[in-house]
């Protein structure tokens, strides 16, 4: 543990600023999207658009991607809260829970793809981890569509994916990220403790 700390201290040390400011705008986002701030999606655009470059750099080519799809649902993801209630509204979009059925297609439909992409890359490419890199890309695309329309469990699929990323970020040199995707596991903890109580203000059941 403290040979991986000094690793990320002198990682920290010799960073890009483009890096530092992505992980900076990156933790704004979600401590915003926790508070149901919308003004979260200005700084996920920002972030998103960095990590684009700086995953296409280490040759992590879905993470890339990945990132691409991101500011495209930043920009969804600020109409969705202003305008997805129907009245017009700011923040009229309410939190939302998802059925037991919901979560099995979730899971099985990350599953599937993440299989067929895995493969894909494994043999057409020279992308790192493809299998884990495929789950984690197909895991957040359809996770940041629930966060998009305020999905209470979006938070729980983000520690697991969270979670998975940290290993792959430290063997690929990016020590900085892989500390912030451990940040981003406390924030996801406190953020679904925070839209929960919201929602069950509400007097609405969870089903998790």
């Amino acid at each position: 543990m403290n040979s991986w700390l000094q690793t990320v201290i002198d990682a920290a040390l010799s960073l890009s600023p483009w890096e530092v400011t992505a992980v900076l705008f990156a933790i704004a986002y979600l401590l915003l999207a926790v508070r149901e701030n919308v003004w979260c999606w200005l700084f996920a655009f920002a972030s998103t658009a960095i990590f684009t470059v700086l995953f296409r750099d280490v040759s992590l080519l879905m993470d890339s991607a990945l990132n691409v799809y991101y500011m495209a649902m930043a920009v969804f993801g600020w109409y969705q809260w202003t305008r997805g209630g129907g009245n017009g509204e700011p923040h009229a979009l309410a939190i939302q829970s998802l059925s037991g059925r919901q979560h099995v297609l979730i899971i099985f439909s990350i599953l599937l793809l993440s299989g067929l992409s895995g493969f894909l890359l494994s043999e057409y490419s020279g992308a790192a981890w493809p299998y884990i890199d495929s789950f984690t890309t197909w895991a957040s695309v359809i996770t940041t569509y629930l966060v998009t329309r305020k999905y209470l469990q979006n938070w729980l699929y983000w520690i697991v994916i969270d979670a998975i990323s940290i290993p792959l970020y430290i063997e690929r040199g990016l020590e900085l990220t892989a500390l912030l995707f451990i940040i981003y596991i406390v924030i996801a903890i406190f953020g679904y403790s925070n839209w929960r109580n919201h929602y069950l203000d509400k007097g609405q059941p969870v089903a998790n």
